[in-house]
């Protein structure tokens, strides 16, 4: 993988996909499955929500090329 542009694609599935574990383990915590205090469910779910959405924005932004 020596294509800097699919190496950063797959960076930001990954973060996606992290994500979605997050939002898991949060829903799981919030529905007592997992035993842990609610406010560490929510904390996961926001975590989560950012890595979805947000995170991959960013990363974007920040490896763009520069405009000339």
């Amino acid at each position: 993988m020596s294509d800097p542009a699919q190496s950063r694609y797959f960076a930001m599935v990954a973060v996606r996909f992290a994500g979605v574990a997050l939002i898991l383990l949060g829903i799981l915590v919030v529905r007592r499955v997992l035993e842990l205090p609610d406010a560490a469910g929510y904390l996961l779910l926001i975590l989560g929500l950012a890595g979805f959405f947000v995170m991959p924005t960013v990363l974007a932004r920040r490896w763009r090329s520069p405009k000339e």
